[in-house]
């Protein structure tokens, strides 16, 4: 076998190369690409090929900025007078039916009077202190029954009341020294003896005077009536004696009992001193009170259960 002789050719002997050195090279001339997902182009439709294909020509030319920012204004510009137009236009009929509508509700309206504005403190009471008043002073009490100086020397305007009030001018009273004319007057439950004299027109009341007998204003001037009726007030003295009743019935009975001693001092004044109501006695008085009933006619609260 070692004796077999070598075939000589040709062809050179294949020499064994070097896998490590070979395969980096291998890598480095083809790079291995993974497989990615194929995508599949849409079809495209004839339109949108035609435009494909014209959009190369049609491709504008290079802008300079200057020219841009010039062509963003116009465009603004144009946006504006855009939108100005269309304000403009749809504007005017509202504000035209607008203003036919505010006429016509002014119309309609009618005109507000004018409200006098408030004075702040108008309701206040002016506190006012008469000349000669102290404020300080403590307050006296008030007659409720006393009329105000006004009324006491205003004359009654009724043409009969004028008439009684003129003092009786046919009196004839004799005005002797020792003349004395007496009487019984009555009121309620108080009587008045009276005795009338000649003198100056004072009042013995119970032996004190009538202002302190009768402090209310009301009550001496309805007793004093009867003699300036007849115009002898300043010449004949007043002598009563009072009991019974209070004083608004004493005071009721006094002026009876001088108009009843007038008439005895002359019998001629009896129509005059009628029909004033000189004469006539008051015969009201309180109404007694009755069974089951809490005064003369009011009655205890009704309870239903």
């Amino acid at each position: 076998m070692a004796d077999e002789p070598t075939e000589h050719t040709d062809e050179q002997p294949l020499e064994p190369t070097d896998q490590s050195t070979e395969t980096p090279a291998a890598a480095e001339e083809t790079p291995v690409v993974e497989p990615a997902a194929e995508e599949t182009p849409a079809e495209e439709t004839p339109a949108e090929q035609s435009v494909a294909e014209d959009a190369p020509s049609q491709q504008p030319a290079e802008v300079t900025p200057a020219e841009e920012s010039a062509v963003e204004e116009i465009v603004a510009v144009e946006a504006v007078v855009e939108e100005i137009v269309v304000e403009a236009v749809a504007g005017e009929p509202v504000a035209e039916e607008t203003a036919s509508e505010e006429e016509e509700a002014e119309e309609d309206e009618a005109p507000t009077p004018r409200v006098k504005p408030s004075v702040p403190g108008a309701h206040l009471e002016v506190d006012i202190v008469p000349e000669g008043v102290d404020p300080l002073a403590p307050e006296q009490p008030v007659d409720p029954y006393a009329l105000d100086e006004d009324e006491e020397g205003k004359p009654e305007e009724d043409g009969e009341g004028a008439q009684l009030a003129e003092p009786i001018s046919s009196a004839a009273i004799d005005l002797a020294a020792g003349a004395r004319y007496k009487a019984t007057g009555k009121r309620k439950t108080a009587i008045a003896r009276v005795i009338l004299r000649p003198g100056s027109g004072t009042y013995l009341v119970n032996g004190r005077t009538l202002d302190e007998h009768f402090p209310r204003v009301t009550l001496q001037r309805n007793i004093r009536q009867p003699l300036e009726t007849v115009g002898y007030q300043e010449r004949m003295d007043v002598v009563a004696r009072l009991h019974g009743g209070g004083i608004s019935a004493q005071a009721g009975a006094l002026r009876h009992g001088i108009s009843r001693a007038l008439l005895e001092a002359d019998p001629n004044l009896r129509g005059e001193l009628k029909r004033r109501g000189f004469l006539t006695r008051d015969s009201r008085a309180k109404e007694r009170k009755k069974a089951g009933l809490k005064k003369a006619r009011k009655r205890p609260q009704f309870s239903k259960r």
